[in-house]
C-alpha cells in the first residue's frame, strides 16, 4: 500500500493542478512605475533629485496651479457677475460653455499640478507598513476603558451639569442652520406655476427662431416642432413652464375627449412639453404610433387620445393647449392651460376660490 503523505511537499501549483493565477486577470507588472525615480540616497533616506529637473518641474506645476486659479475667477465672474441666466437663450448657451470649460480647466489644471508635485518634487522614500490583527486585545480594551473614564472625569462634563446642559444647548441650532441656508434657494413660486404665458389670442412661434406659424406651414403628417407663447420667446423663466409641443396629427384617429372638439386644427394638437413626472423634457416622438416619450424615466403619452399615460412613472396626461387660428391664418391659443402643466410636486399656491 503506497502511502499518501510521500508527496506531502509537492505543491498543488508544481503538480499542475492550480493555476499560478486566475484565467481573466492581468498578469503581474511586479515593480513597474508609472515616471521613473532618481536612485536612493545614501542611508536610504529619500531620493536624490536632479535640481535642473526638479526646478523644470515645479514651474510646470506652478503654471498648472496658476492656470486652476485664473480659470476659478472666470467661473465666479460667469456665474455672479454676467450669469447666463439673465439675458436671451444664446446668453445662457454661451455662459454654459463658459462655465463647462472653466470648471474643465480648474480641476485639470489642479490634477496635473498635484500629480507633477508628486512624481517628481517628492523625495520621501517608499515605507512598507506591516498588517496586524484588526481587534484589539482584552488588556488593550480595559487600559482603554480606564483611560476614558478617567478623562471623562476629570474634563468635568459630568460632575458639572450646567457645563454639560449649555453644550448641548449651544449645540442644537446647529442641525438648524441647513434648514434655514435653503432660503438661498429662492423665493416660493407661489401661484407663479398655476399659470402660464399662453392667454386667448397669443400666437405660437418657433422656439428659436421666434417666427409665427400659420397653419399652412406645418402640413406635415408626423411633424413636430416645439413652440413658445409670442413674446415670451427670449425669457427661459417663462419657456420653462410654457414650452409645447405642437403636432400633426392623422384627424381620423384622434380619440377627442368631451369639450375638446375645438382645442384642434386639422389634426394639429399641443401638448406642454413638460413632463409631469418630474418635469423634464418629454421630446421625443414615435411617428409610427403616435407616441411622445420622456427620456429621463421612460414615461410615454398616446398623442392620439389627449396624451394619456400609457407606460412609465407618470401619473397624468401631459396637459393640452387649446389652439386656433387669427384672421391672418396664424396658429393661436384660445386660452391657457386648463389645468397645471408639470409635476405634481411643483408648489403652485392655493387655488383660486
Amino acid at each position: 500500500m503506497t502511502d499518501n503523505n510521500e508527496n506531502s511537499d509537492v505543491t498543488p501549483e508544481e503538480e499542475g493542478r492550480v493555476p499560478k493565477r486566475v484565467i481573466g486577470t492581468p498578469p503581474s507588472v511586479g515593480t513597474q512605475e508609472l515616471l521613473p525615480r532618481e536612485e536612493p540616497g545614501e542611508g536610504g533616506s529619500g531620493y536624490v533629485l536632479d535640481e535642473k529637473k526638479a526646478r523644470s518641474a515645479e514651474r510646470v506645476a506652478a503654471f498648472f496651479f496658476t492656470l486652476t486659479f485664473l480659470a476659478s475667477i472666470a467661473f465666479i465672474f460667469f456665474y455672479a457677475v454676467w450669469p447666463g441666466h439673465v439675458g436671451n437663450i444664446q446668453r445662457a448657451t454661451r455662459s454654459n460653455y463658459t462655465l463647462g470649460i472653466a470648471l474643465t480647466l480648474i480641476f485639470l489644471g489642479l490634477a496635473v499640478g498635484m500629480t507633477i508635485w508628486v512624481r517628481h518634487l517628492v523625495t520621501t522614500k517608499e515605507i512598507v507598513q506591516e498588517r496586524h490583527a484588526i481587534s484589539s486585545t482584552a488588556e488593550d480594551r480595559e487600559a482603554f476603558n480606564e483611560f476614558f473614564q478617567k478623562g471623562a472625569q476629570e474634563s468635568g462634563l459630568i460632575q458639572r451639569k450646567l457645563l454639560r446642559r449649555t453644550l448641548l444647548l449651544a449645540s442644537a441650532p446647529l442641525g438648524l442652520l441647513p434648514l434655514v441656508l435653503l432660503r438661498d434657494l429662492g423665493p416660493l413660486p407661489e401661484k407663479k406655476l398655476r399659470h402660464t404665458k399662453w392667454k386667448s389670442g397669443t400666437r405660437l412661434v418657433v422656439d428659436g427662431t421666434g417666427q409665427p406659424l400659420k397653419a399652412t406651414d406645418f402640413n406635415s403628417p408626423g411633424g413636430i416642432i416645439t413652440v413658445v407663447p409670442e413674446g415670451a420667446e427670449n425669457n427661459l423663466d417663462e419657456i420653462a413652464t410654457s414650452a409645447v409641443l405642437l403636432l400633426n396629427l392623422p384627424v381620423d384617429q384622434l380619440k377627442i375627449k368631451k369639450g375638446r372638439e375645438n382645442w384642434n386644427v386639422g389634426g394639429i394638437v399641443a401638448y406642454s412639453k413638460i413632463c409631469t413626472h418630474v418635469g423634464c423634457p418629454a421630446a421625443l416622438y414615435e411617428q409610427t404610433t403616435h407616441h411622445i416619450l420622456c427620456p429621463c424615466h421612460q414615461s410615454t403619452f398616446d398623442a392620439l387620445d389627449s396624451a394619456k399615460v400609457i407606460f412609465g412613472p407618470a401619473a397624468r396626461p401631459l396637459p393640452q393647449l387649446p389652439i386656433g387660428v387669427d384672421s391672418e391664418g396664424y396658429l393661436i391659443a384660445t386660452s391657457d392651460f386648463k389645468e397645471p402643466v408639470g409635476p405634481s410636486f411643483w408648489e403652485r399656491g392655493r387655488p383660486k376660490a
